[in-house]
């Protein structure tokens, strides 16, 4: 049975929580266990003038294998951190990131307010 798709927005506000399908070495790459190195990776990446319709099939049917894949966290945080600017990385798009940086910068903004006023209230 077909699964209703997931909008991107729902995908990029609750990240899931994976565990990793074994323990890993502290010397062994996360991406080791990656699903997506058993797949295409013109899959996670676009061809040039791609349309848009092929573009958001091809985006979705990445977003399903990492769903599936042990390591997406460990994927998306790198993808985060880098930031990569091209292809699905953890599940998100490029866009996608964009939009969950953007929101950790406003988080990050917002914290540091709120600790410099509580601050400046026990030293008043």
């Amino acid at each position: 049975m077909l699964q209703p798709p997931i909008s991107s927005l729902q995908v990029a506000a609750v990240p899931a929580q994976r565990v990793p399908a074994r323990d890993r070495d502290q010397d062994t790459p996360w991406h080791t266990d990656a699903v997506c190195r058993r797949d295409e990776a013109g899959l996670f990446f676009a061809p040039s003038k791609e349309p848009t319709a092929a573009r958001l099939s091809r985006e979705e049917a990445a977003k399903r294998v990492c769903a599936r894949c042990p390591v997406m966290v460990e994927c998306r945080e790198h993808a985060l951190l880098q930031p990569e600017p091209y292809g699905v990385w953890g599940g998100l798009t490029a866009a996608e990131r964009r939009v969950v940086l953007a929101r950790r910068r406003r988080r990050e903004v917002e914290l540091k307010k709120t600790a410099r006023a509580a601050a400046n209230r026990m030293a008043g």
